[in-house]
């Protein structure tokens, strides 16, 4: 019995001690998981704390400082772009890792750039957007990975790059590394070209290495007064040449809208200027493998159009504006002009017909008589290759009466240039259409989309004059000391009309003008279709 009792009070002992070792290991376990919980709160503070600085980029002050000149901030601009709520960032704390000139102890959650995708009307795309007010938006290595990155994931999801650009250009303080930032975004710049469309939007200062990449994209917009493009800036002009020169006499918005051909359009302010580029967007296919965009059309495709059998005069040399047979046709008159400031000679944009997207191209007779030359060779042959790396159809509205000569052409290159618009239009494998509303003479007629540069569909208005060069031209050179007014009226009767290429099916119709709408909607839906390649080869070499 005193042994069955020594094992009880040893039984009880046990427990006694099993159940404050289970105490001692649950107070442990709690004390972990308390420890633990503690720590994931701090953590989460943390990272909502980073996330929070973020959002205000370089501080208050800075933003506020940004607002005084008229400018929105990178965050203020996605917003305003892409549709609400649909913005998705990557990268939003990640910071440079500069250690020299004491950049270590002056780090930004994001540095200077906000990268990410969302939604433009319900289309996806990547945008970058640069925050200047963290060091003047400049360019450091991990500022140029962000880019990097939003611009691997377009290419390989197949959608356009935006680019918000606002940046005093290299950040010194990083040396090589931020060139060789530049130089990865330039190769994807070129990787991209004419797989996905790259839309560069200027709304700052954009100096050095910060030029080449919206050079490289597809367009570049600019803000008036406060967007500016130059290598080098007035101070170093100056210090080199001697020249004294404004920001804006150098590089802003009137200059390479106008002057340089750089750009492509400017807005009145950052607002205006995100409006519209969401409206551009909408012209344009995500990607290469995409046909040109169709949207539902209210505007009757077979609509006629009145106005356009009095829009030519009836004098030969009388201007009009090719702009008005532009908007006659297009979908409800809505026409995006692309350059409507430099070579104006010659009119380049999309509309839509029947809801589909179109390329427009048309000799401008209200500026130069529409005559080709360095300038609008060169504006008319970008577009061109645009809308054929993209799939979308090229409208073409001729009337001219050749290459504008003169020596300042002929040194300036005029032939090699020209060939650049004649090298576009024939190696477009898109829907081509093309309709003479007047003068198509010589080497131009050639050029401007003829049926001998594989146009698919070539009309001709009554008005048309397909000819070598002019009646009174022509005349002077064939009846030379001869009575010209009787021969002037038999070169207009054998030839200053639409017959000779008709009959010879240079043209594959004369049609009325009211009827050209239609004409054009009809053919598009059949060229639909269309498959056409050209022969294979690493890449052409166009006279560049």
């Amino acid at each position: 019995m005193a042994s069955v009792g020594r094992l009880a009070a040893r039984l009880l002992r046990n427990s006694a001690f099993l159940r404050s070792g289970r105490q001692w290991q649950q107070t442990a376990l709690n004390s972990v998981v308390a420890g633990s919980a503690q720590q994931t709160l701090s953590v989460r503070k943390r990272i909502e704390d980073m996330k929070n600085a973020a959002l205000v980029g370089g501080g208050q002050k800075r933003i506020a400082k940004q607002h005084e000149k008229g400018k929105l901030t990178a965050r203020e601009r996605i917003e305003l772009l892409l549709d609400q709520g649909s913005f998705v960032e990557y990268d939003m704390l990640l910071e440079h890792d500069c250690t020299d000139f004491g950049m270590e102890k002056e780090k930004y959650p994001g540095d200077s750039v906000v990268t990410g995708r969302g939604t433009i009307n319900g289309r996806v795309c990547f945008v970058f957007s640069q925050d200047f007010t963290v060091f003047g938006g400049s360019l450091s290595g991990a500022h140029a990975k962000k880019i990097c990155k939003i611009m691997d994931q377009a290419m390989l999801v197949g959608a356009p790059v935006i680019g918000l650009n606002d940046s005093g250009g290299a950040r010194i303080q990083e040396g090589v590394e931020s060139l060789a930032g530049y130089a990865d975004i330039f190769q994807r710049n070129v990787n991209a070209s004419g797989v996905v469309p790259q839309i560069s939007l200027v709304m700052g200062p954009c100096a050095g290495g910060a030029v080449y990449s919206p050079a490289l994209t597809d367009f570049i917009f600019m803000v008036k007064d406060t967007s500016y493009l130059f290598i080098t800036g007035p101070d170093v002009v100056k210090s080199v040449t001697g020249e004294t020169v404004t920001q804006e006499e150098l590089g802003g918005a009137k200059t390479h809208t106008g002057t340089s051909g750089v750009a492509h359009k400017a807005f009145d302010n950052d607002v205006e200027a995100l409006l519209q580029v969401r409206d551009f967007f909408n012209f344009l296919p995500l990607s290469n493998d995409d046909p040109s965009p169709v949207r539902e059309c209210t505007d009757p495709w077979d609509r006629e159009v009145a106005g356009l059998d009095t829009v030519v005069p009836l004098e030969t040399t009388a201007a009009y504006d090719i702009k008005d047979v532009i908007t006659g046709v297009a979908d409800d008159s809505e026409f995006f002009e692309i350059m409507p400031m430099y070579a104006k000679n010659i009119v380049v944009g999309f509309a839509r017909m029947n809801g589909r997207t179109v390329g427009m191209v048309g000799n401008q007779p209200k500026v130069a008589a529409g005559c080709l030359d360095i300038n609008s060779s060169v504006k008319g042959a970008r577009f061109v290759r645009f809308c054929d790396a993209f799939n979308i159809p090229i409208v073409t509205f001729v009337d001219v009466p050749g290459f504008l000569p003169g020596t300042n052409q002929e040194y300036g290159g005029i032939i090699r240039h020209g060939a650049k618009l004649l090298f576009a239009y024939a190696e477009a494998t898109v829907p081509k259409i093309t309709v003479i509303t007047r003068k198509a003479y010589g080497g131009a007629y050639d050029v401007m989309s003829s049926k001998h540069l594989r146009g698919d569909t070539n009309y001709a208005w009554p008005t048309a004059e397909v000819a070598v060069m002019g009646a009174k031209g022509a005349v002077s050179i064939i009846f030379r000391g001869e009575d010209q007014s009787k021969n002037e009226a038999e070169y207009v009767e054998k030839f200053a009309n639409p017959f000779p290429a008709s009959k010879r099916g240079f043209v594959d119709d004369i049609i009325e003008p009211r009827a050209t709408r239609k004409q054009i909607c009809l053919d598009l839906n059949v060229l639909a279709s269309k498959k056409r390649g050209n022969p294979w080869k690493k890449h052409a070499n166009m006279p560049l």
